[in-house]
């Protein structure tokens, strides 16, 4: 399956090498990622295009979605 991840990070100084080291974990069904701060609303927004089983993408939205600060949405494209 083919799908993008949206992904908010709040309380980025505590919570951004929770996020790095699971999208490291991930790694082999990223295809790609932009990540950006919006200083404006204090959060970082980063997008992500994986392509794997829907059990693989549900684990890492799941473990994402439990680390606190984080918030995930997931567009099932293909």
């Amino acid at each position: 399956r083919v799908a993008v991840l949206g992904i908010t990070v709040r309380n980025r100084t505590e919570t951004a090498s929770k996020v790095n080291k699971l999208l490291s974990d991930f790694g082999d069904i990223i295809v790609g990622r932009l990540g950006l701060p919006y200083k404006e609303r204090d959060v970082c927004v980063i997008s992500i295009i994986v392509d794997g089983t829907n059990d693989e993408i549900g684990a890492l939205t799941g473990k994402l979605g439990n680390i606190e600060g984080v918030k995930v949405r997931v567009a099932m494209l293909i």
